[in-house]
């Protein structure tokens, strides 16, 4: 029998950590500009959302200083990470200090940086934010995809960095599911 949820609580925060660190995530580090220049932050909670038209989604907590220094530019980069990047999402994961001192970029074509060595990149417009619970969901119009580097991407899995043997340990049979939205033959879907 599962557990009933109920509003608040340390217990319920805890508990949902560890029911939902079960599903495994890619990282990613979304950027944009400031008036005080390049801004980023590690975020996990990014998704395809749209095919027609191309959107995608990811959600910042509503405390973010990161979100809301580069909310009023308007545009957002999402930088899909490798699975050798990762001191670059723990920079970006921390709080305070100049995330980008050491960190080499280039500007996307909407001025958002892209971050060398990112497995590939998503350049968007803002078209709609929306306030969920202690997040906000902020939806993105696909202006420029990137292209993909030859590495496999960073996972965060059970509360940690993990590596795909980690999580199966027969290695990749190479098989992909019909029904994801990023399966390349999606029109053949009931």
């Amino acid at each position: 029998m599962g557990t009933r949820l109920q509003r608040g609580g340390p217990e319920v925060a805890a508990r949902y950590r560890s029911v939902l660190g079960h599903f495994c995530t890619g990282v990613t580090v979304v950027t944009g500009t400031s008036p005080d220049g390049p801004v980023g932050f590690a975020c996990q909670a990014f998704a395809a959302l749209s095919l027609d038209p191309p959107l995608v989604l990811f959600c910042p907590r509503r405390t973010s200083r990161s979100w809301s220094a580069m909310a009023p530019a308007g545009s957002f980069c999402v930088n899909v990470l490798a699975e050798d990047q990762r001191e670059v999402s723990a920079v970006f994961g921390r709080a305070g200090a100049d995330k980008f001192a050491g960190t080499s970029w280039t500007p996307s074509p909407t001025g958002a940086p892209v971050l060398d060595g990112a497995l590939t990149w998503v350049d968007c417009r803002v078209t709609a934010v929306h306030d969920e619970g202690d997040h906000h969901v902020v939806i993105g119009s696909v202006v420029e995809l990137g292209p993909v580097r030859e590495a496999r991407p960073l996972l965060f899995y059970r509360g940690r960095y993990a590596s795909h043997a980690e999580l199966d340990p027969r290695g990749w049979s190479g098989e992909v599911l019909d029904n994801l939205l990023t399966w390349q033959r999606q029109s053949e879907w009931s």
